[in-house]
C-alpha cells in the first residue's frame, strides 16, 4: 500500500485559503486541519469534498493538568468520526502534575478515543514526549493502544541535543500512531524548518524504519519555515511543492 502523505494546512502560513487548490495540483489529497466545531463542521466538511481532500487527523486541544482533560475531547472525538479521520494530533505537557494522575488522565482520553475508533497522537513535545526514551515511558505507564507518539521528526533536534530522528524513533517505534514530517539543520531551538529534504533529517530511513514496521501514515508535512523570514505566496508555495517533489524523489509519494 501507498503511504498516506498529507500536509497541516499551517504550513501555507498567511496563504491558507490557497491550500485547498494548491495541494491537488501537487498530487497531495490528505490535510490536517484544527477540530472544528460542531457548528463548523458541515462547511469544513463540504469544503473538503468539493476539493477532492482528505483530512486525516485533526489537530485537536485539551489540558492533561486539569481533571476535566478527557470530557472537553468528546466533541472533538465526534469531528473525527464526521471527517473520517482517525487521528487526533495532542501536545500535552504535564508540568508538576503528578505523573501518576497525569497517566489515569491520558488513560481516560485513551478509552474514550477508542469508543469512537480514534488514536490519541502525542506531540514530539516537552514534557511527556522530548525525546525516544522520554516518550517511552509516557507510553509505556500510560499502556493504551489508543493513545500514540506524534513523531515529528525535526522536533527531537529542537528539543534536544545530541539526538538524531533516526536514533529516537528507534526508541519508540512501536508506538508510533503518526508523523509530522519536517526538516531542520540540526541546532537546538533554532527555528528554522527548510524544505524536506535539505537539511540534518534522515528521510530514507526514517521511511524505511516505518514501513518495515507495515506503518503507512499518515505521515503529515508540517512546514513551520523560519524565523524572521517571511514568504510572498509564490514562495510559500513553492515551498511546499519542493517538499512534496522531494517525497516523490524518494519514493516516499506515489
Amino acid at each position: 500500500m501507498p503511504n498516506i502523505i498529507a500536509c497541516r494546512l499551517a504550513s501555507y502560513g498567511d496563504y491558507q485559503d490557497r491550500a485547498w487548490t494548491h495541494l491537488p495540483q501537487i498530487g497531495i489529497r490528505n490535510v490536517e486541519i484544527p477540530a472544528p466545531s460542531l457548528e463548523e463542521l458541515p462547511a469544513v466538511k463540504k469544503r473538503l469534498a468539493d476539493h477532492g481532500l482528505t483530512a486525516t487527523s485533526l489537530q485537536g486541544k485539551t489540558d492533561i493538568k486539569e481533571p476535566n482533560a478527557a470530557d472537553v475531547l468528546k466533541l472533538q472525538f465526534e469531528a473525527c468520526v464526521a471527517l473520517g479521520a482517525k487521528i487526533l494530533f495532542l501536545s500535552l505537557k504535564a508540568g508538576e502534575t503528578d505523573r501518576s494522575v497525569v497517566w489515569q488522565r491520558m488513560r481516560a482520553i485513551g478509552d474514550l478515543a477508542r469508543s469512537f475508533g480514534v488514536t490519541v497522537g502525542v506531540e514530539t513535545h516537552p514534557d511527556l514526549a522530548t525525546n525516544g526514551d522520554v516518550g517511552l515511558e509516557t507510553m509505556k505507564a500510560v499502556n493504551h493502544p489508543n493513545v500514540r507518539i506524534n513523531f515529528d521528526t525535526a522536533n527531537i533536534y529542537f528539543y534536544n541535543r545530541n539526538r538524531t530522528a533516526v536514533g529516537e524513533l528507534s526508541k519508540v517505534i512501536d508506538y508510533v500512531g503518526s508523523v509530522h514530517l519536517k526538516d531542520t539543520p540540526g541546532g537546538f531551538e533554532e527555528w528554522t524548518f527548510p524544505v524536506l529534504g535539505t537539511g540534518v533529517v534522515d528521510f530514507p530511513a526514517v521511511f524505511k524504519m516505518l514501513g518495515d514496521r507495515g506503518f503507512e501514515g499518515p505521515y503529515t508535512m508540517e512546514l513551520e519555515g523560519t524565523q524572521g523570514v517571511e514568504r510572498n505566496e509564490a514562495e510559500q508555495l513553492e515551498y511546499i511543492a519542493d517538499s512534496a517533489a522531494y517525497l516523490r524523489r524518494i519514493g516516499a509519494l506515489a
